[in-house]
């Protein structure tokens, strides 16, 4: 079979793919349906979706999984439901509920005090409420059924064999938190319930779960997360024209003692003839994440076997547009020195070329690209 007969996905070494992805399964089995989808295992995702969320799921092949550790430091947008009146032990549905009087937190009201701020929740109060709290530069701490490690282990699985976890406070930026709608409220048992629509854009690392149990510990009422789709994550968007959608379906299956099971499946919907249309090359990925720098091929080859680059050689390009006007500008921790530098990509017209790190002096590679 020649090139030009040969279906795409065999052609394809590298790239990234935007998938929607569906409610009630784990990112790993995304990027397992990725894996059948393009042929290949060395396949990675940028940021994990818990199963309850649907929306962008941003997944890289090849060398395109090297970007994926700069693609998830992006900011996100997401759009939440938020159940006030009721709170869970993950603070989603995915939980326990919990009883609240039993919690005898400080925050916690009676409940006919909460059944009443329930039926009161409007959206400028609680728009009022989120701008004196919840915008701007904040700290969170996330719940312990997270995957943050602790010594080592994921916090949820320590959660979930009993054992106290205390999470420290993070720092995170909530740039945008707009209370769409308020519906109806309800009664739900002895608690009273309203659930409210929400947008909230925010930094990496930011749990929309553990903002909506805050919020209800601020109201005295809890709260918990029963809906959440991620739209956007960078310049990659959920209604994109590059966005791949995906199905799941039930499939069963024998173990080695002969046990019928069952189990969600996902399938990425795309024919091959189809694939060249959503797939974003390494260049035109990395222009989606990071600043580009246009560099000369002697300068390509110097990154590319390591050596650094003069900043002065690059003022040019480095103080003017589009690279000062990019939304994106990423932030690298030196391991060694402890320091921040800005990131950025170095192409050439054609090609990504390598990861830079932008130093008072030099532009260093950080991660270099090979010829494709």
């Amino acid at each position: 079979m020649t090139s030009q007969e040969a279906p795409y996905h065999a052609l394809l070494s590298s790239g990234v793919i935007v998938v929607d992805k569906p409610q009630g399964v784990t990112s790993h089995d995304v990027v397992a349906a990725a894996r059948k989808l393009l042929h290949t295992r060395k396949v990675g995702h940028a940021g994990t979706l818990d199963p309850m969320a649907t929306g962008v799921l941003v997944i890289g092949f090849g060398q395109a999984t090297r970007l994926l550790n700069y693609i998830v430091g992006l900011d996100k947008t997401y759009e939440a439901t938020i159940r006030f009146g009721q709170a869970t032990d993950s603070d989603d549905a995915d939980g326990q509920l919990l009883d609240v009087d039993s919690l005898q937190a400080p925050w916690v009201l009676s409940i006919s005090e909460r059944a009443d701020v329930v039926r009161n929740i409007t959206v400028p109060m609680l728009q009022e409420l989120i701008n004196q709290h919840f915008i701007g530069n904040i700290e969170q701490v996330p719940n312990s059924f997270s995957a943050i490690k602790v010594h080592g282990k994921r916090a949820y699985d320590l959660a979930r064999q009993g054992k106290e976890v205390a999470l420290q406070a993070r720092p995170i930026t909530i740039s945008d938190f707009t209370v769409l709608s308020v519906g109806a409220a309800q009664s739900l048992g002895r608690d009273a319930i309203v659930d409210v629509r929400v947008r909230v854009t925010c930094s990496a690392g930011t749990y929309i779960r553990a903002l909506a149990r805050d919020l209800g510990q601020q109201l005295g009422v809890g709260a918990h997360l029963v809906a959440l789709r991620r739209t956007r994550v960078g310049q990659f968007c959920a209604d994109g024209e590059h966005t791949l959608s995906a199905t799941t379906a039930i499939r069963e299956y024998v173990d080695k003692s002969g046990q019928t099971h069952t189990k969600q499946v996902v399938h990425i919907t795309c024919a091959d003839n189809q694939l060249q249309h959503h797939v974003l090359p390494l260049k035109q990925a990395v222009e989606h994440a990071l600043p580009v720098l246009t560099v000369q091929a002697a300068q390509a080859q110097d990154l590319r076997f390591g050596r650094v680059l003069l900043r002065a050689d690059m003022a040019e390009q480095l103080n003017n547009p589009p690279y000062t006007e990019h939304t994106s500008m990423v932030k690298h921790t030196d391991n060694a020195q402890g320091a921040t530098a800005r990131i950025a990509a170095a192409c050439t017209s054609q090609e990504l070329v390598a990861i830079v790190r932008i130093g008072r002096r030099h532009i260093r590679p950080v991660a270099v690209f090979a010829h494709e």
